[in-house]
């Protein structure tokens, strides 16, 4: 069934403005079926141009809410609990830049495990080594293979060789 300019302009400017900014793509895509039942297209005419399945078009026809663009987003956009808070990542990132001894540690490196003990006292926050691990590469602080201490050796000296030019 063709639907034709069901819109108010305010709301078809909106959608239009939001479908060049929006961050996420599903969400972009959504306002695209809106504004294409709009202009009268039918909903396998849409599924057929985005190449996505009726069923998709048919639902958010429906349950799509061209005045309440949060009626687009579902649950799975707002991505997995995360335990690490912006204030300790700033403390890991800290903390890999000292010496363990510098807080009273017998050993010489970090390991991930040892950070995350050692940030599990400071915080409270209880993460596992492979955590701290991941965290520390979507930092692009710390690759894969690489041992802690070597990476953090690498920067302070990367640091003291800038100070030196």
């Amino acid at each position: 069934m063709r639907i034709k300019n069901y819109l108010t302009p305010e709301e078809k400017q909106e959608l239009q403005r939001q479908l060049k900014v929006h961050e996420h793509p599903d969400v972009r895509e959504r306002i695209l079926i809106l504004l294409l039942r709009n202009d009268g297209r039918t909903q396998q005419e849409i599924a057929d141009l985005l190449g996505c399945s009726l069923r998709k078009v048919a639902y958010w026809s429906a349950h799509g809410d061209p005045s309440k663009l949060d009626s687009l987003i579902d649950e799975r956009m707002k991505g997995n609990y995360h335990k690490a808070t912006d204030q300790y990542i700033d403390l890991l990132l800290e903390v890999i830049d000292k010496e363990p001894q510098d807080y009273g540690y017998e050993f010489g490196s970090w390991t991930a495990q040892r950070l995350a003990a050692h940030l599990e006292k400071e915080t409270g926050i209880k993460l596992s080594g492979s955590q701290v691990r991941r965290i520390l590469s979507k930092k692009n602080t710390f690759t894969s293979g690489q041992s802690i201490a070597l990476k953090t050796s690498k920067i302070r000296r990367k640091e003291s060789y800038s100070r030196l030019s």
